[in-house]
């Protein structure tokens, strides 16, 4: 069973097959005053290309409001500058988009 695993404070978002990491990406996250949810939540719903300043793909959890997306400002991964939600670069976002289901677990912890 595939899952994911944020830390905030490494910046970092694993892809887990139960115990087998499969995959580590580097990430952006939510700045002070719109800090990224801390708790396990689910993938709901994705989109290629939504628009705007998600990048090529969005991927909603079941936290509303809240996603795993793409950027169009790459310089932001690795900060804390996001309203939220976790910024991956766009080829980390389409490539983890195709390895994960909707109802995938998210675990986000500091």
């Amino acid at each position: 069973m595939r899952w994911i695993d944020i830390s905030i404070g490494k910046h970092e978002l694993k892809l887990y097959d139960g115990k087998r990491l499969i995959k580590k990406y580097p990430i952006a996250v939510g700045k002070m005053v719109t800090a990224t949810p801390v708790g396990t939540y689910k993938i709901i719903n994705k989109q290629l290309n939504p628009g705007g300043p998600f990048g090529a793909f969005w991927m909603g959890l079941s936290k509303p409001h809240y996603g795993i997306h793409g950027t169009n400002n790459p310089s932001s991964i690795g900060k804390n500058v996001s309203h939220g939600c976790i910024r991956m670069h766009n080829k980390d976002v389409l490539e983890l988009s195709s390895l994960v289901s909707i109802g995938t677990t998210v675990k986000i912890h500091r």
